[in-house]
């Protein structure tokens, strides 16, 4: 289970540098793209951790506050040192 919460904030790191590369500055553009990052992420995650949960809701579970809080974080700190 802490492989899945390290890959989750490193998903929400790469998501927030992603963007900020693609400028992305609407909110509702943000969610979007994190979202589906999120998602696309949790089908590749299930696959992989298969055969080591009992549920695999419980990898769709696990990490998804991290991930939104380092997405959030990362995403705002990076865009305003580029407004500076």
């Amino acid at each position: 289970m802490d492989s899945i919460y390290l890959i989750k904030i490193c998903l929400g790191a790469l998501t927030a540098v992603l963007c900020l590369f693609l400028r992305v500055n609407d909110i509702f553009t943000a969610v979007a793209f994190g979202l589906l990052v999120y998602l696309g992420s949790d089908k590749i995650l299930k696959q992989i951790f298969i055969e080591k949960v009992e549920k695999l809701s419980i990898i769709t579970r696990t990490g998804i506050g991290i991930y939104i809080i380092t997405w959030l974080f990362l995403w705002i700190l990076l865009y305003t040192f580029t407004l500076a």
